[in-house]
């Protein structure tokens, strides 16, 4: 068997709506509505279809289209035995960023196999080699209320803006390219989404990458991710007589590390008072308890996910145990706190009131008090990439 594809020339219905307008233009965000031109395509066969276009995800949207028809043509009964649709899971970006890409080149007592970047309270800065002549692409990375997060703003504020956030790398930029980064318009980060249950349509047709699983560029796991996918694919293929076989081993392999992946990724990325319970709050606990008891306790999630003997799938089964952990940890601790709280508590309402019931609540509603007020001033514009440069030096 073979599987045919229908080749023809695509555009955006609006690209500049798209491009700057990405979550009210179209239901998926990163996925513009097209109008393709099917008078002029043309069909080509092959005996093995390899998707790999990235949130553009042509293929993927059409094995979705198809199983979802497929799904709806089945009685009740069918569906108790059936298998589940493939489909793609659509987060809405709760913490969407903006970036705009800057060409630097950098001075020859530089080196040039390095990344160079710079971080404050309010944009994120990284420049990665193009070539080995000291030309670098950089990426500004800015929250979607800033000034500079819009086409056609004021070149000379953004100088002003370069020299006192970056100097380091503003000199090395001229007028001329400082005007063409304040000319241009701002593109996305992409949205979070992966696909399942499976990552294969039949026998000779999958999907790898982005297109499978998309996460945020924050921590390294995009590009490395589809790397390892084709690690994988190449292993399924080299450790099996047939493609429908290969296929079918990277598909139970890869989907549900696809799952895994861009849950712990939108993880790391709520905004606010999210990102203060599935962030910040874990990386402390994780700390703590693993200098403790480095036995019983894994590092933090980012550590976790920077050893390769470890999967996406055993970082979460692996985080879950630990938070098991902790939380009887601490609610063993809890109560026997609580216990000496209140004999401390009745003690300084008896001095302080003569009253210990009386005391005991006052004290106890000042101490409420003051946490309500800590909780309330994390800032729900805050988000954990702008805080982990700083918390885990």
């Amino acid at each position: 068997s073979a599987v045919q594809i229908r080749v023809s020339k695509c555009e955006n219905i609006d690209e500049n709506v798209v491009r700057q307008m990405p979550s009210s233009s179209n239901a998926d965000g990163d996925e513009p509505s097209e109008v393709c031109d099917v008078d002029n395509s043309f069909t080509v066969t092959t005996d093995f279809l390899i998707a790999a276009d990235g949130t553009a995800r042509t293929v993927a949207n059409e094995m979705e289209k198809n199983d979802k028809a497929r799904w709806e043509a089945l009685n009740p009964v069918q569906k108790l035995i059936a298998p589940r649709p493939f489909h793609v899971r659509r987060y809405t970006d709760d913490n969407r960023r903006l970036y705009k890409t800057i060409p630097m080149k950098i001075p020859d007592r530089w080196r040039t196999d390095l990344n160079y970047s710079a971080r404050t309270n309010r944009i994120n800065y990284d420049a990665l080699p193009a070539d080995r002549n000291g030309n670098y692409c950089g990426v500004l990375l800015i929250k979607e209320t800033d000034e500079f997060a819009a086409p056609d703003t004021d070149p000379e504020k953004l100088r002003l803006f370069l020299d006192e956030s970056l100097p380091q790398f503003s000199k090395l930029l001229d007028d001329d390219t400082v005007a063409d980064i304040a000319k241009k318009p701002p593109s996305f980060l992409p949205s979070f989404r992966y696909a399942g249950p499976r990552l294969n349509q039949g026998d000779r047709t999958l999907i790898l990458g982005d297109c499978a699983h998309t996460v945020k560029p924050y921590f390294g796991l995009g590009a490395n991710s589809a790397l390892e996918d084709v690690k994988i694919l190449d292993h399924a293929i080299e450790s099996t007589d047939t493609i429908p076989s290969a296929v079918k081993l990277f598909s139970k392999k890869r989907a549900k590390e696809s799952r895994s992946l861009v849950k712990l990724s939108r993880e790391l990325d709520r905004p606010g008072k999210l990102g203060l319970l599935t962030f910040l709050i874990p990386i402390i606990l994780d700390g703590i308890f693993q200098k403790l008891l480095p036995k019983v306790f894994a590092p933090n999630t980012i550590t976790l996910l920077q050893n390769e003997k470890i999967t996406f799938a055993g970082v979460r089964r692996r985080k879950r145990m630990d938070r098991l952990g902790q939380i009887a940890i601490l609610g063993s601790v809890a109560s026997g706190m609580t216990w000496g709280a209140k004999c401390l508590l009745r003690g300084i309402g008896k001095v302080v009131s003569g009253n210990p019931k009386v005391g005991l609540g006052s004290v106890a509603g000042v101490i409420l008090a003051a946490l309500a007020v800590l909780i309330l001033k994390v800032n729900p514009n805050t988000a954990p990439a702008d805080v982990m440069p700083k918390k885990l030096k």
